[in-house]
């Protein structure tokens, strides 16, 4: 008599495990004997209670196929065509599905999944079926890939949110402003270094980290959303570029046409300011610098710009551009102005997650 043992590999338990615990649910579905099945499942931590079969699948129609795989874990004896039925399923039933194979039977799942993910070492037609091959042999790298792949869509919705918002606060601010202001809140030079600059400060956040919170659960894109997030949050930072038009006009006496250039210097440094700090008060649902902090790249790239925002009044560019030096007096302004758009910003953040039950 010939036995032959084709063990798990020593990394899937701990691969079903991560996954598991960040939200995945691990589903097996094999040609195999259920016998054999059962006992792989048990050696890698997946239960394998109430083992449905292909045969009696074949016997099912699809409300009832709906309804079960929902609740088993373990498919045997499987034909290649009832494992796509199988996946089309789950998709039907709002999952996103990954699919793991390496044999011929496997091909049609691997394209039918939304992530077909393949070895290096199986059948080329599996191979070629699949988005994914992954060439190390540890799974681990599954769970890799599933938080990479959160970290990159969340830093994704990020740079979306914080544009949209930042943009739109800006054009409420100019509308409303320009119903009052006898000249251009703003030369089309100054918007466009503005906007440059902000543009570089956000260069970064491809190098940022996500909440734990964020990276636990799946997460599915909705336009929605990002429509609902800028109508929420960008007339938060119009109520400090107002604050900022009322203080250079009445404070500074920058309200007659002779003086439009010190107007467009103390709003173009705070606009860019309060723009930068978006980056940083809108990349997390939390208090920003305290209980999360961005990377060094977004903290170093941020900072640089500031800088360079507060400098180019005072530069030879500045003057080229049409914009003067501000007198000392107003900074003590603008810090209260930054502190208190913080302030704002962080209570619209709590009142936005209270009502809709999220941030991203």
């Amino acid at each position: 008599m010939l036995t032959f043992l084709d063990p798990p590999k020593e990394s899937a338990g701990k691969a079903i495990t991560a996954l598991r615990d960040n939200g995945v649910v691990v589903k097996v579905l094999t040609g195999d004997n259920p016998v054999v099945t059962a006992r792989i499942c048990l050696e890698v931590g997946i239960d394998a209670h109430g083992i449905l079969t292909g045969a009696q699948i074949e016997a099912m129609t699809d409300n009832e196929l709906q309804r079960e795989v929902e609740t088993r874990s373990v498919f045997a004896k499987l034909t290649p065509l009832q494992k796509s039925r199988i996946l089309k399923t789950l998709q039907k039933n709002g999952h996103t599905v990954g699919f793991l194979g390496d044999g011929i039977n496997d091909a049609p799942a691997l394209r039918d999944a939304d992530v077909g993910i393949s070895v290096d070492s199986a059948a080329d037609i599996a191979k070629e079926a699949s988005d994914i091959i992954l060439l190390e042999k540890d799974l681990m790298v599954l769970e890799e890939g599933v938080i990479k792949g959160r970290e990159t869509f969340g830093n994704i919705i990020k740079y979306l949110n914080m544009t949209a918002s930042s943009n739109f606060g800006n054009v409420f601010s100019v509308l409303v402003a320009s119903a009052f202001i006898p000249f251009l809140l703003m030369l089309a030079i100054h918007l466009l270094i503005q906007n440059l600059m902000y543009d570089l400060s956000q260069l970064s956040l491809p190098w940022d980290k996500m909440d734990k919170e964020f990276l636990r659960k799946p997460r599915k894109w909705d336009a929605k959303n990002i429509g609902r997030f800028m109508l929420w949050i960008g007339p938060t930072s119009s109520i400090f570029d107002i604050t900022t038009f009322a203080l250079m006009w009445y404070v500074f006496a920058a309200n007659h046409v002779e003086a439009q250039a010190l107007f467009q210097s103390g709003w173009f440094i705070e606009g860019l300011l309060s723009q930068t700090l978006v980056v940083h008060m809108l990349r997390t649902q939390k208090i920003p610098f305290i209980q999360s902090r961005a990377t060094l790249p977004v903290l170093l790239t941020t900072a640089v710009i500031m800088a360079m925002g507060i400098y180019i009044p005072f530069s030879p560019l500045g003057a080229m551009v049409g914009l003067e030096p501000l007198p000392l007096s107003y900074f003590p302004w603008l810090i209260a102005t930054l502190l208190s758009y913080c302030l704002v910003a962080q209570g619209m953040k709590r009142f936005y997650i209270k009502r809709f039950g999220q941030w991203f």
